[in-house]
């Protein structure tokens, strides 16, 4: 493979991305050694006053966004970076709930290019490394991390972070996590800190994650115990941990699980937020690729649900969201993926399918996914063709689900952006 010279800070955001898939053995490399040694050189291991880092199987996104959305209506200044993205790189960074210039990302590139020497990094790690310094550079209050992969060797693990959260815990990532829970919720707890608020959001979770926090002496705020939620019948919530409860709040779009997890991460984090601020940034949250309705006639529905877990969770949403209704399910997914339980989670609710393959070393074909979807259906060779087929078979009153991956919601979300501009 002919070596990719290395940039300069005024070289294209295309170029710095293509440089740093080429600069490392593999995309994903798990271990803290190497990331440490530059985060150290580059003095990145506290890059804000107040740093909460969300590990978890699925609702890290939305978890993110919870807390920045009422973070931000408190006053303070908040950094947020997340992974993969849906269309662009620089989503994965968001300042005050607004992404950076492609400049500024280079910049940041070009910063820890020259901190890390002859130290081989994954294209994960440099990112993470990179946001970190555009936290760091904008003087961030507080910085909320997304774990990419488990928790323990994960590049954000460096981070000397104040609060730490799991959301939920299911079995993924099998090629590098296995399929045991124990071990899972292990590698997940593995983000706690002694003596520090450690929150885990899913209920009744294996006992290493109790283990892992007891043996550290990390203080554990558990779902059910710690604290508690409730929905009321007229379409509110009630929020509780000890004495202290919140009553009446507004039913966010993002999932509740995930609110009420956000709520006890920011109870325990010292921060200066009030009841209002709660409120007001429940009814703000959001998250681009998460149930985002693009249209309401035909209905269309982009969810990035891509295993078994968020795929039960998606079911039961279009259950109570649209009863009754046809729904057309345009599906690609990647193949270390657990397809066959996902799709049958979502089966139930899903009239017409279009299986599509997607690209790329862990792509799945759309004949993977037939093999397991009853009756015949056509195959699609790309997440946009199979929509446009759904497009062109739903009826008006129909919904249209894209589902199952990053990838599959990224390409028809930036297909159907680039269809409203030219109109």
């Amino acid at each position: 493979m002919t070596k990719i010279p290395t940039p300069q800070a005024t070289s294209s955001l295309s170029v710095w991305l293509d440089y740093l898939s080429s600069i490392h053995t593999s995309a994903i490399d798990l271990g803290l050694e190497r990331v440490q040694i530059v985060a150290g050189e580059a003095g990145l291991t506290k890059p804000a006053p107040k740093v909460i880092t969300v590990a978890g199987t699925n609702g890290k996104g939305s978890t993110c966004a919870l807390l920045e959305a009422i973070l931000l209506d408190a006053g303070y200044t908040v950094g947020v970076y997340s992974s993969p993205h849906l269309i662009r790189y620089t989503e994965r960074v968001r300042i005050n709930g607004q992404e950076l210039s492609a400049q500024e990302h280079t910049d940041a590139f070009s910063v820890v290019e020259s901190a890390r020497g002859n130290t081989s990094l994954s294209f994960f790690e440099f990112g993470t490394l990179a946001a970190l310094q555009l936290f760091k550079s904008n003087q961030v209050d507080v910085a909320i991390l997304e774990v990419g992969l488990g928790g323990r060797l994960d590049a954000t693990n460096v981070v000397d972070h104040d609060v730490s959260v799991i959301t939920s815990l299911a079995v993924d990532h099998v090629d590098w996590l296995g399929d045991d829970i124990n071990v899972i919720g292990y590698e997940k707890a593995g983000i706690f800190r002694s003596e520090n608020p450690a929150v885990c959001g899913q209920p009744n979770p294996p006992a290493t994650v109790a283990a892992h926090a007891d043996e550290i002496h990390a203080n554990l705020y558990q779902v059910g115990i710690q604290f508690t939620y409730k929905v009321n019948d007229n379409e509110t919530w009630d929020w509780r941990s000890g004495a202290f409860d919140l009553t009446d709040l507004p039913v966010p779009v993002l999932p509740l699980p995930n609110a009420a997890t956000a709520l006890m991460a920011l109870g325990c984090s010292d921060l200066d937020i009030s009841d209002i601020n709660i409120v007001n940034g429940l009814k703000k949250a959001h998250l681009p690729g998460r149930m985002q309705v693009l249209s309401d006639c035909p209905i269309i529905l982009i969810d990035v649900a891509h295993n078994p877990h968020a795929a039960n969770y998606l079911s039961e949403q279009l259950k109570k969201q649209y009863p009754g209704k046809v729904i057309h399910a345009v599906l690609g997914m990647l193949h270390d993926k657990d397809i066959k339980q996902t799709i049958s989670n979502l089966s139930p609710v899903i009239t017409h399918w279009y299986p599509c393959s997607l690209t790329g070393p862990r792509a799945a074909t759309a004949s993977e996914l037939v093999c397991h979807i009853s009756g015949k259906v056509s195959e699609y060779e790309n997440p946009v063709t199979a929509f446009k087929a759904a497009l062109t078979q739903a009826e008006e009153t129909d919904v249209i689900v894209v589902v199952g991956s990053f990838h599959t919601a990224g390409e028809v979300l930036e297909y159907w952006q680039s269809k409203e501009r030219s109109v």
